[in-house]
């Protein structure tokens, strides 16, 4: 099934109303009171609401597997789950929930019954609930469906801003101004100061358990050092070269095992220009936010979250090409123990290998490397290396476009597409994206 903007937006907010009602039949039944366990203020949930969209997209393909659909379906909700609570806890510092009290848990982010929970969830949505919800969506006409999104959407980010707001206040209680009275005059301090006592209430009343992280002197003086030295810890530069090299080295990888294993030289770079791969750039850039502070944890601990995490990585990528191009860039259906062909058990090992080893042992070392950058210089370079890379991606995008456009025998339109036909021909793209095959309906 294929959906619109339009779709999948109506149930974004289907899905996180029905989300928040989970979670306040939840908490009613454990602390028998009707209590809102939203993050925002009005009766929504996003988590929920962005998981099944995401497992929507993602997943569709699987319907007529029912192991596999709710093994993509855990994978896909687990990793939401993770990223919002390091997220929440990254910006404000706080930690909504904690499963470090049961069994098969990470961090106190995820544990496995969660996750089932979240199978069960996907599976159900896409087999039995959601094909009812779009016949129910067909029945709406269009503009006053147009006209309710637009209405939820502005409700939803003056919650989101108001929410925000008091978070960071109670992040940065020192402050005489908070991010919500910025803007602000004189006479709403007063109903400014009261949405600050609703909302602070509020939040605490339904996560009574709401771990608020205070500033201390060791972060302090990390604050400090980051200052002094380029790149320092896990910020935006240090990032961006991590994605730069990790692109490059994740090629370099590749080419040299398909020599090994094939016996050819073949090109697994992602763009047009330079032997890079953004699965691999992104990947490392993203296990590095992810896996940073737990870099000193146990080995066992970092494979099996490479694992977990390269897993459902390289699904959603091999996904999103397929729908943004059209192009299937890589099919494990012959390998056993595949997940609709586009991840395997043995690379998803292989992804906790490489986790280990690149946060174990090439890492560290990069890191010193990057760090011994001058500051001024190395702050250039960042950018331009960022100007590059945003370049050969777009290039890239065209390119794969008008190659896909150029199967279905369409002509170029304008200047840019005539210069692409002419720069990026079939031959070119095919010794580029060697193992690219067009899906049905592209050719």
């Amino acid at each position: 099934m294929l959906y619109t903007g339009y779709d999948l937006l109506f149930l974004f907010f289907i899905y996180s109303f029905l989300g928040w009602c989970l979670e306040v039949i939840y908490a009613a039944l454990g602390r028998k009171e009707f209590v809102n366990r939203g993050f925002l203020n009005g009766m929504l949930c996003p988590v929920y609401g962005i998981s099944m969209v995401f497992i929507l997209i993602f997943m569709e393909s699987l319907r007529g597997e029912w192991f596999y659909l709710f093994l993509g379906c855990m994978i896909v909700g687990t990793v939401m789950e993770l990223l919002t609570g390091l997220l929440l806890e990254k910006v404000f510092h706080l930690r909504l929930w904690d499963y470090s009290g049961k069994k098969f848990q990470a961090g106190g982010y995820i544990c496995m019954a969660a996750s089932i929970v979240w199978g069960m969830l996907g599976v159900f949505t896409i087999k039995f609930f959601n094909p009812l919800l779009m016949i129910i969506l067909g029945d709406i006409p269009y503009v006053p469906g147009c006209i309710l999104l637009f209405a939820l959407c502005l409700i939803l980010a003056v919650d989101v801003f108001m929410t925000t707001g008091v978070l960071l206040k109670m992040k940065r209680r020192n402050q005489k101004m908070t991010e919500i009275a910025k803007g602000l005059n004189q006479a709403s301090k007063s109903l400014q100061a009261k949405i600050i006592q609703v909302v602070n209430r509020r939040m605490n009343k339904a996560f009574p358990n709401m771990k608020e992280e205070d500033e201390t002197e060791e972060k302090r003086q990390e604050l400090l050092r980051q200052k002094a030295i380029f790149a320092y810890g896990c910020g935006f530069h240090k990032i961006v070269w991590i994605f730069f090299l990790g692109a490059f080295l994740g090629d370099m990888t590749e080419t040299i095992f398909c020599r090994i294993v094939l016996g050819t030289w073949m090109s697994r770079s992602s763009v047009v220009y330079g032997s890079f791969s953004l699965v691999w750039g992104i990947g490392v850039a993203g296990a590095t936010i992810l896996l940073y502070r737990y870099r000193n944890r146990e080995d066992r601990y970092i494979f099996l979250a490479g694992t977990f995490l390269g897993g459902a990585y390289e699904y959603i990528c091999s996904v999103f090409t397929e729908l943004a191009f059209g192009t299937v860039f890589w099919d494990y259906s012959d390998i056993p123990f595949n997940l609709g062909g586009r991840i395997n058990l043995l690379y998803c090992f292989f992804w906790g290998i490489a986790a280990w080893v690149w946060m174990k042992r090439l890492y560290p070392l990069f890191s010193k490397w990057i760090e011994k950058i001058p500051k001024k210089p190395g702050a250039v370079l960042t950018y331009l290396i960022l100007i590059f890379m945003v370049f050969n991606i777009g290039i890239s995008t065209a390119a794969l476009a008008r190659y896909g456009e150029r199967a279905k025998g369409n002509p170029p339109e304008n200047g840019l597409e005539i210069w692409i036909d002419g720069e990026f021909t079939d031959g070119r793209m095919e010794e580029i994206y060697p193992n690219a095959v067009m899906t049905e309906g592209e050719n």
